[in-house]
Order: structure tokens, then sequence, then C-alpha cells
């Protein structure tokens, strides 16, 4: 089976969130998934705002994303978490 890389963008529930703390807390959930974790990058959204995108490789056996986008929603502070991009390693 080929390693999948996938691209999450988390939105928190408002502008004061420390991105940083969840950040960390989104790797330990990565982890217990089964996944590895890539980069982080926070992007402006609107009004003080700000996503976090997040992306980490996992091995495409696993299947869905969707257990891992609820226990990352399941994180106080986080209001969505979407898949914004899949691709498939080569190599």
């Amino acid at each position: 089976m080929a390693n999948v890389i996938i691209k999450l963008r988390i939105m928190p529930e408002k502008p004061s969130i420390n991105l940083s703390d969840l950040e960390g807390r989104i790797k330990k959930k990565i982890g217990e998934f089964g996944g590895s974790f890539g980069k982080s990058e926070i992007k402006p959204v609107a009004f003080g705002l700000n996503s976090l995108e997040i992306i980490f490789i996992m091995d495409e056996s696993i299947g869905s994303t969707e257990k891992l986008e609820d226990n990352i929603k399941s994180i106080e502070g986080i209001q969505s978490v979407e898949v914004i991009d899949v691709r498939r390693a080569v190599g």
C-alpha cells in the first residue's frame, strides 16, 4: 500500500484561541490515529480569525480520515475540521 498526504483546515471557535496549543493536541491525535505529522501553517481568514492548516502522512490502508476528524473536533476550542487536499505519495 502507498502513503497518502492529507491537508486539514482547522477552524478555531474564536480569534483568541491559541493555535500553537491546538497544534500540539492535534499532533497527538494524528499519532494515535497512525499518521505522521508533517507541518503546519497559520492562515488568516477574516476579522482577526486565523485557521490552522496541517499536513500529515498516513498509510492508505487506514482508510477514511473521518475518525481522526471527529477526534480533532472533540478538542475544546475547535469549531470545524475540513480535509482540503488528499494526494497519493509516489515513490
